[in-house]
């Protein structure tokens, strides 16, 4: 067997060297029942903002898809450098910011909910109105704010006697009376309809 193998070790390592072009090539071709995905069309510096030319459309198989893909890229800025073909994922784009930059009247509030429970209810984009009620005074809850909407919803502290904390979009008066109203009494929230 041994005097076999070593009469044949050329054509051995050639049957080898081409089925492991073949499988490499197999891999790399474009998967049309894949998924698509955002990748660089070509290298690309940190702070670059990117346009249509910057990404192209690839296919790649389920399971070689990487978590956290962009599903619009055009506008957004790179937060490092990118090499051509990756994939473009949150990690390599800066944050979208949480305000619209059309309304410059508006300012994120960072608010925070005596109950951090309730913050497992909330999804951006969700309406509230923020109440405070005083622990001393029998009086009902006031609205503080009225049809805000959510920005954000950080992960909540480990320990939930912290309460939980949210930020919401509001103009500035609006800023000014939650401040107030955390001050000197627990803040809450009403989930309004969309």
């Amino acid at each position: 067997m041994r005097a076999a193998l070593s009469r044949h070790r050329r054509l051995l390592a050639a049957v080898f060297a081409a089925a492991a072009a073949a499988l490499g090539l197999a891999a790399a071709r474009p998967h049309s029942d894949g998924v698509r995905v955002w990748v660089a069309a070509r290298d690309l510096p940190a702070g670059a903002t990117l346009t249509a030319r910057d990404v192209a459309a690839r296919f790649l198989p389920r399971a070689a898809v990487p978590s956290g893909l962009v599903r619009a890229a055009a506008g957004r800025t790179l937060s490092g450098p990118i090499r051509r073909g990756e994939p473009l994922t949150d990690a390599r784009l800066r944050s979208a910011g949480l305000l619209d930059e059309t309304d410059p009247a508006a300012v994120a509030t960072p608010i925070r909910l005596a109950d951090a429970a309730v913050a497992r209810l909330l999804r951006p984009g969700d309406r509230v109105d923020v109440l405070a009620a005083r622990s001393d005074n029998p009086m009902p809850a006031r609205t503080v704010a009225s049809s805000v909407p959510i920005l954000a919803v950080p992960k909540p502290a480990l320990d939930p006697d912290e309460g939980a904390l949210i930020v919401v979009r509001t103009d500035r008066p609006q800023a000014a009376a939650l401040a107030r109203a955390a001050t000197d009494s627990r803040l809450s929230i009403t989930i309004l309809g969309r």
